[in-house]
């Protein structure tokens, strides 16, 4: 593991930003919407959650206190294509629930960043990588999102122990970056497509703008010399 190298996660990310551009994340058109698919993506692929978050939509369930009202089976059924429906459907209300508890989306802007987290976490379903999710891209942030991407391309690149806990890893990241949310938003969306597009399971290491610097590159993935 080669965590201390100085640079190299601020390199990875100009690779990555020069290949892919900006990436304009979370899809969402309100921060509540944000908050939705946060919990509605653990566990499933983004395309499902587009289609639970337009049943909401349509059935006017966008809001807390209407996602609240809504019958439990009612709501399930809505999030039915997110896979887990019963379990999201829980997990949004007490989501919703807590929300109203603290006064809301527009109060909880005036917390400062650890106590907003904390209390997130005290939110039944809600764990760390859901809740950097809420707090980066529904509340501007700076908290590094440690997912199974980012811990596979770095994991690869040899910069993170893979296995390695998650608060570790977020503190790790924020370390070497600084405290920028708009960066850490951009980085996180430009892993997430790499690590879907190239570095994948089977990983297309011909096709990788890191691959020179990366110990983890296959030899059956390059092109024949």
């Amino acid at each position: 593991m080669e965590c201390g190298r100085e640079g190299a996660f601020l390199h990875v990310y100009r690779r990555l930003d020069r290949a892919y551009g900006p990436q304009h994340w979370w899809p969402g058109e309100t921060p509540f919407e944000v908050m939705v698919g946060a919990v509605l993506t653990q566990n499933t692929a983004w395309v499902n959650v587009e289609r639970a978050i337009t049943n909401l939509r349509q059935a006017e369930l966008l809001e807390p206190e209407a996602l609240l009202a809504a019958h439990p089976a009612t709501l399930a059924r809505h999030l039915r294509p997110s896979g887990y429906f019963n379990v999201k459907a829980r997990r949004l209300r007490n989501l919703c629930r807590w929300l109203g508890e603290q006064g809301g989306e527009r109060r909880l802007r005036r917390w400062p960043t650890e106590r907003l987290r904390g209390g997130l976490l005290t939110v039944n379903g809600i764990g760390p990588e859901t809740a950097d999710d809420i707090l980066l891209y529904a509340f501007d942030r700076a908290v590094f999102v440690i997912d199974a991407y980012t811990r596979r391309l770095f994991g690869r690149l040899g910069l993170i122990d893979p296995k390695a806990g998650y608060e570790w890893l977020r503190h790790t990241f924020e370390r070497e970056l600084g405290g920028d949310a708009a960066l850490y938003n951009q980085y996180h969306a430009l892993v997430v497509r790499h690590a879907k597009r190239v570095c994948a399971p089977r990983p297309r290491c011909a096709q990788c703008v890191l691959r020179e610097r990366c110990p983890g590159v296959t030899e059956r993935s390059l092109p024949p010399r």
